[in-house]
């Protein structure tokens, strides 16, 4: 039989996909969610003016969208007081971190990350052929200087830093990055991931300094801008790195409706403030969900709560099973320690109280 012929490195991945998605498990159980809490979208939905956008984008859906992503960049520019030179636009920050691996990593070239942070930046480094190498978190925390030591030990090619961090929620303030930044060893460039910066604190974030080739950092509309089904994501970092993209990137992977409806979320400030007043509304009521049920919530800057269940990893994963059987979608941490832990967004009011009512009978069935 004539079959392809894979690289070798191909052949040798084991089968993974980072994160199972709620369709594929709705499709294996045969019923719906009735609270989808487990992807950390937003339920509060995107901006009214981007929805109204997007409809009168439809019948112009014929074209490719600009390859350039000219109009949404320059937004994006003026927004940070950068220039469209420092900003990258791409199919949600996984895509960014795709791109960026195949930019820097060659079989065999070393990147530190923490043991148990985001999968799908492990995924690609793996896919390219890196070698992964990972420190453990400091209590519910990446430890900054764990990761800088290992990247100096290993020449990481990157050093992969979440802040705010999924799936633990915490975070470090912005002195605490900066000095991480000032402290990269020669020839690393450190992946700060800020995903959930919208949801954070004031300084959480250090200031953006274009100028500073050490770091790139990623951010999407995934997330509070609730459009999170569009797959947009940007990268803000030094404009000869940023250039470098060109010579990989697909070109035309953000679409015409994707472009108009990242453009005018952006331009709706307004309704990002609502969104986060609703967040902080929903994370008070599901630390209260936990205190009821006898759990322990976690302190977040994310758009979720991580609940610490004060067991081991074996009852969380049969928590999260238990809850999926009366159709409450919520995920967990991978790594132990932080496995004792499930992992739920901070959504509407609706779909927080479908949760706690399925809370306990599911506690219940575990005792």
């Amino acid at each position: 039989m004539n079959t392809p012929r894979y690289t070798d490195l191909v052949e040798s991945l084991p089968p993974s996909v980072p994160f199972v998605g709620p369709e594929a498990l709705m499709r294996a159980s045969g019923r719906a969610f009735a609270a989808r809490l487990g992807a950390n979208e937003s339920g509060f939905g995107p901006s009214p003016k981007a929805v109204a956008a997007m409809q009168q984008t439809v019948a112009d859906l014929w074209m490719y969208g600009d390859s350039e992503c000219h109009d949404l960049r320059a937004a994006l520019a003026a927004h940070h007081g950068v220039a469209p030179e420092n900003i990258l636009v791409g199919e949600g920050i996984d895509g960014l971190l795709g791109n960026l691996v195949r930019l820097l990593v060659a079989p065999g070239d070393a990147v530190v990350t923490s043991d148990g942070a985001y999968p799908t930046f492990n995924y690609h480094v793996t896919g390219f052929g890196g070698v992964l190498h990972k420190v453990p978190y400091r209590d519910e925390h990446e430890d900054p200087a764990a990761l800088l030591m290992r990247a100096e030990e290993v020449s990481a090619k990157l050093l992969y830093f979440c802040n705010p961090d999924n799936p633990m929620g915490s975070w470090h303030p912005a002195r605490i990055v900066q000095r991480m930044i000032d402290a990269i060893p020669e020839g690393t460039l450190m992946v700060l991931d800020e995903a959930y910066i919208d949801a954070a604190p004031e300084g959480t974030a250090p200031a953006l300094d274009v100028s500073d080739a050490r770091v790139v950092r990623m951010r999407t509309f995934s997330k509070l801008y609730g459009l999170a089904g569009l797959r947009v994501g940007y990268a803000i970092g030094a404009a000869p790195l940023i250039a470098m993209f060109d010579r990989i990137r697909n070109h035309f992977g953000i679409g015409r409706l994707a472009q108009r409806g990242a453009l005018a979320a952006l331009e709706d400030q307004p309704w990002l403030a609502h969104v986060q007043a609703e967040l902080l509304q929903a994370k008070t009521r599901l630390r209260e969900i936990a205190a009821e049920h006898g759990l322990h919530a976690l302190p977040s800057a994310t758009n979720f709560v991580t609940i610490d269940c004060g067991r081991d990893g074996d009852f969380a994963r049969a928590l999260v099973s238990a809850l999926a059987a009366r159709d409450i979608f919520i995920r967990m941490p991978f790594v132990a320690p932080h496995d004792r832990c499930i992992r739920v967004s901070a959504g509407p009011p609706e779909s927080l109280s479908r949760f706690d009512a399925a809370l306990g009978p599911a506690l219940r069935g575990l005792a």
